[in-house]
């Protein structure tokens, strides 16, 4: 809609006065000048006291050329009566000219509210110039001719921004504690990933896991048993009671993480200084800790760094002090204290029976009726496997509980060394990686070739201990003559000729050539020089096996002729 003024518009409404547009004022306003009609006679040209007749209308520019005032205009738009500054109504001013809005009345008339005329379309002018409207706005409105409607400042159009924001910032702290919680998830399930697979392969390395061999263990083929290291001490215990001893092997693989006792029967054969054949139980007896433990050296080709000897009170002792052991019993003990016979047994026979000390040494030193001494021997590696499994596993611990006895060891062993030793054994026997094994001997004492070098390779190194510098050569007779005196008569001869001597049984079968053999090549020698000694041919020497203890094998045939005694 467009209400511009056009010339002619509101001919009817206005008394058929035109207007037309002179200028523009400093807001951009089009100013009007009325145009006289044809009926309306000149009009005197008023008094106009701001000298607008210059071309300078209310509001307007300067145009530089004289501008018509039209007749009767009254910048005021109040059509007043003629001057009277003082409102007396006495004097005649200039015709349609009041400053303050008064009728042209005769006397001072009462002050109306004061009414400005206006030229259509143009804003109404207000006294104040601070109040007008903006230039911009008012422009727009007196060009379009058109409401122009400015908005107010809303107090409730900030609070809706700031609960924006806020809601914005709300919604990105939450986002930003999502992505951190993310962020700690992630890092909490790697470091969880990362000790899962530690411990696996810390389980793998020391072979607890189930079904799965650590590295170097006895399953394994990542060391020869020859090249694995071993600790190796020697126990006897000997029975203040009954005067006897019995002996083991408590082994500790370092290599393998493996713990064994090895049983050592008291007939196994050994050779003494002198290179008689003698038994373990005897050498015990007659040459004491240290020269058993050379010929147990010799026999067995080990290296044993000590001697632990233990009498029976303070076997009794130790098992009171790690607390009482738990073992499976194979039968009934008796009480050796018992004044009549049918009392109550010491030892029952069952499994997981609780041993105290008392109990633990009858058990480990009983030997039944028609038993074999093997049978007594493997109840005392049960009470020696059932000690270390309740012995601190601490070296500090398990010393004190050593120091405790207040035991003197036989030297080179320290209470500190067997400390530290049984600490070592006993976390292998919690574990479950401790055993007991026999060593087999024959009827003789002698080691055979098959089942002796099982425990005697894998368990305590494999080999033979090469004998030190001018020490005899040992020499293994095995008697397959079918005469069991030429296995004395050899002996007799070897031992002569600056030998050392070792049983080595009877062949299940006779055999009509003798043989003399050799494994290492630097023992070639001393195999053609035993056969001299013995009177047997030269081609009787060869290389071959031998067995465990020995540098020299002599399988005696029937084409041996002994000297004449």
């Amino acid at each position: 809609m467009n209400d511009r003024y056009e010339a002619g518009y509101g001919d009817d409404n206005y008394g058929g006065d035109q207007y037309e547009i002179v200028g523009y004022d400093d807001y951009g306003r089009p100013v009007y000048q009325q145009v006289p009609s044809r009926q309306q006679p000149p009009q005197q040209q008023t008094y106009d006291p701001y000298g607008q007749q210059q071309g300078y209308a209310r509001g307007g520019y300067d145009t530089g050329r004289q501008q018509p005032i039209p007749p009767g205009y009254d910048p005021y738009g109040t059509q007043a009566a003629p001057y009277d500054p003082y409102g007396t109504g006495t004097q005649d001013p200039a015709p349609g000219y009041d400053p303050y809005g008064q009728a042209a009345t005769s006397g001072q008339q009462q002050r109306v509210t004061e009414q400005t005329a206006y030229i259509p379309q143009q804003p109404q002018p207000d006294d104040d110039p601070k109040t007008q409207a903006p230039p911009a706005e008012s422009q727009k409105a007196g060009e379009e001719g058109e409401f122009a409607f400015v908005e107010e400042p809303d107090g409730e159009s900030e609070d809706v921004i700031d609960w924006l924001k806020f809601t914005e910032n709300r919604t990105e702290r939450r986002e930003e504690a999502r992505r951190r919680a993310r962020s700690r998830i992630i890092a909490l399930g790697v470091v969880l990933a990362l000790v899962v697979a530690g411990g696996v392969g810390y389980l793998w390395y020391a072979g607890k896991l189930p079904g799965v061999s650590s590295p170097g263990t006895a399953s394994g083929t990542t060391v020869a048993a020859g090249a694995q290291k071993r600790d190796v001490i020697v126990v006897h215990l000997h029975d203040t009671g009954k005067r006897g001893t019995s002996t083991v092997l408590l082994v500790d693989n370092t290599t393998t993480k493996r713990g064994t006792t090895v049983l050592l029967p008291n007939s196994l054969a050994l050779t003494d200084d002198s290179g008689t054949t003698t038994t373990l139980a005897k050498s015990v007896d007659d040459d004491g800790s240290s020269g058993t433990r050379d010929q147990l050296d010799t026999v067995l080709g080990t290296d044993i760094q000590g001697t632990w000897r233990l009498d029976t009170p303070y076997l009794q002792n130790l098992v009171e002090l790690v607390g009482n052991i738990e073992i499976d019993t194979d039968t009934d003990v008796p009480d050796p204290d018992a004044g009549k016979k049918g009392a109550a047994p010491l030892v029952h026979q069952g499994r997981a029976q609780t041993l105290s000390g008392k109990a633990a040494v009858a058990y480990a030193t009983y030997r039944g009726p028609g038993e074999t001494e093997n049978a007594q021997l493997k109840r005392f590696g049960e009470v020696m496997q059932g000690t270390l499994r309740k012995l601190s596993s601490d070296p500090s611990a398990a010393t004190t509980t050593v120091q405790t006895l207040a035991q003197i060891l036989d030297p080179p062993l320290t209470d500190k060394d067997l400390g530290t030793f049984l600490a070592k054994l006993a976390d292998l026997a919690k574990d479950g990686k401790y055993r007991t094994v026999p060593l087999p001997v024959q009827s003789d004492g002698t080691l055979t070739a098959g089942t002796s070098d099982s425990v005697v390779k894998n368990i305590l190194g494999g080999t033979a201990k090469s004998p030190d510098a001018g020490s005899a050569v040992r020499v293994a007779v095995q008697n397959a003559t079918g005469a069991k005196d030429d296995t004395d008569k050899a002996r007799v001869t070897l031992l002569g000729g600056g030998f050392g001597f070792i049983e080595g049984g009877t062949a299940s079968g006779a055999r009509a050539a003798s043989e003399v053999v050799y494994s290492d090549a630097a023992d070639k020698q001393n195999a053609t020089e035993v056969a001299k000694t013995l009177g047997l041919p030269a081609g009787a020497v060869a290389k071959g096996a031998v067995s465990s203890g020995a540098d020299v094998l002599v399988v005696l045939g029937q084409d041996y002729r002994p000297a004449a005694s």
